[in-house]
């Protein structure tokens, strides 16, 4: 037996999901499905035209793509088990499995966070420095930058990670939510976890707070660096940037409202990570596709040459 087992009573988590009501779970199975499956296409399909689209290779693409695939990441650490877990009557977790979900949830959440951060900051340079732009946002700074989300969500799901696999855990085995988090897995620790709970406040609330900070700090310059601009030069520069702002709220505004805040055992808190878990990580691509013209007409190119492709293999197989 690992130190783990030899530590903890619990080898089993009992995970009370969203509703108790088997006809509700049926309900809810039927509409979080196609919401997963939507968000695996559209994200892949924002990915694909990303990487085949030559009119797509600016550093503002560049991140999107990786945000896309981040999108799909995050979403498929947790809401796979929980459709699954609605046509069960009894949803269980092992202890470890638990764990590893918690790191990857949080991992690919503040690589999310750090990206969207990232992402302001090549709009900043886009609008506020067009002139140096290409040289700011070289390909080297890019992948740069991109490193850097991707090793600042590696060091703050260590950090939980650490936290909590220390503590010992003797039950009950019930947590009362629909997937493993940090502030559910404390109330079945045989332990005073306060301490545990300030750490962990601290640490995704220093995160939040500080990319909250850049996020918006960056579009007050680039909004007051807009008034010397021409009406039009204004309307094409805040429309690249809605998309981004829209989904910078959706985001980090339940975030923010679970993670900056004691825990608590309010049933909003189940719901509003309902919204951040499945419908933010569908409602990214649509945004970005609706509101960017770019896009749109890229995928429609690539819509255009599947077909042509497929007309062509069509008349080649069934050519007399």
């Amino acid at each position: 037996m690992g130190p783990m087992a030899s530590r903890n009573n619990l080898t089993e988590l009992i995970i009370t999901g969203l509703f108790q009501d088997p006809e509700m779970q049926r309900v809810c199975f039927v509409v979080f499905l196609p919401v997963y499956l939507a968000t695996v296409v559209g994200n892949g399909l924002i990915m694909l035209t990303v990487n085949v689209s030559k009119s797509l290779h600016s550093p503002m693409y560049f991140f999107l793509g990786h945000l896309s695939l981040v999108e799909i990441s995050y979403s498929s650490t947790v809401v796979p088990k929980f459709i699954t877990d609605l046509l069960t009557k009894i949803k269980t977790i092992s202890l470890e499995g638990c764990l590893v979900q918690i790191f990857f949830f949080h991992f690919f959440g503040v690589t999310e966070t750090l990206l969207l951060t990232v992402m302001a900051y090549d709009r900043y340079v886009a609008i506020c420095k067009p002139l140096h732009y290409t040289t700011i946002m070289s390909r080297t700074a890019c992948h740069l930058l991109l490193a850097v989300s991707w090793l600042g969500g590696i060091i703050h799901s260590l950090v939980q990670i650490l936290v909590t696999i220390r503590l010992p855990f003797c039950g009950p085995n019930v947590i009362d939510y629909f997937f493993c988090d940090l502030h559910p897995l404390f109330r079945v620790a045989c332990t005073d976890t306060s301490v545990e709970g300030v750490i962990v406040l601290a640490n995704s609330g220093l995160l939040s707070v500080i990319s909250f900070v850049i996020l918006v700090s960056s579009y007050i310059i680039i909004l007051v660096h807009l008034r010397n601009h021409s009406a039009e030069g204004r309307c094409k520069a805040l429309s690249t940037c809605a998309s981004h702002i829209m989904v910078v709220t959706l985001f980090f505004g339940p975030c923010m409202f679970l993670y900056m805040r004691p825990s608590s055992t309010f049933t909003v808190d189940k719901l509003v990570a309902i919204f951040y878990t499945v419908f933010t990580p569908m409602l990214n691509p649509i945004i970005y596709t609706l509101r960017n013209a770019e896009v749109k007409h890229a995928m429609r190119r690539l819509w255009g040459k599947k077909h042509a492709v497929v007309k062509k293999v069509a008349d080649l197989w069934f050519k007399p």
